[in-house]
């Protein structure tokens, strides 16, 4: 079991499928990761990426990353993924934190997404490890507007695993965690 470590709902657990095909961020990680979202100066133009802001969660798996944010100030999440056992798990998730008005969960590929009827301005990327998928993802969600034009994106990858990135994206900084390395974007 998971559970949300801040804000709101923080200590409410969350279910993680069984098996190997979801890798889902460890509480210890993601508390590592959110304090730095929280108390990093991101500047002006990207401000606090936890208030009153939507995020996607584009391989959510558990969506555990999208339920933190939720309860620590974001107002609404989408969250995709390919994995029908994720999607299940994240609905029971979802309904089980009262999140189901907030959240739109929905099957999708990250790397061909349909066109967005609203951009995000914080997005999680924690695709499968070795498959190479955050450049892809990233050039297509901007492509097709899931990213806003002042955004922080947060990519997690195999710590021995800097993601190339598309043109209009800056790597700010990067954090090793054990096995895991999260990298914060800004586009």
């Amino acid at each position: 079991m998971l559970r949300i470590i801040g804000g709101k709902l923080s200590g409410r657990k969350i279910e993680a499928p069984r098996g190997r095909t979801t890798r889902p961020t460890s509480d210890r990680v993601r508390e590592a990761i959110f304090n730095i979202i929280a108390h990093h100066d991101w500047g002006k133009a990207i401000g606090n990426p936890l208030s009153k802001t939507d995020v996607l969660d584009a391989f959510c798996g558990t969506g555990a990353l999208a339920f933190e944010a939720l309860s620590r100030g974001c107002i609404n999440a989408t969250l995709f993924d390919m994995d029908p056992q994720a999607l299940r798990i994240a609905k029971s998730n979802a309904e089980k934190l009262g999140l189901t008005k907030t959240c739109n969960i929905m099957r999708m590929d990250a790397t061909r997404p349909p066109r967005a009827q609203k951009s995000h301005h914080l997005v999680f990327l924690d695709p499968p490890y070795g498959k190479d998928l955050i450049a892809p993802s990233l050039a297509a969600l901007d492509g097709q507007g899931w990213i806003g034009k002042h955004t922080l994106v947060l990519a997690e990858t195999a710590s021995d695993n800097e993601p190339a990135l598309p043109d209009q994206f800056t790597l700010i900084l990067s954090r090793i965690y054990g096995d895991t390395a999260a990298h914060f974007i800004a586009r």
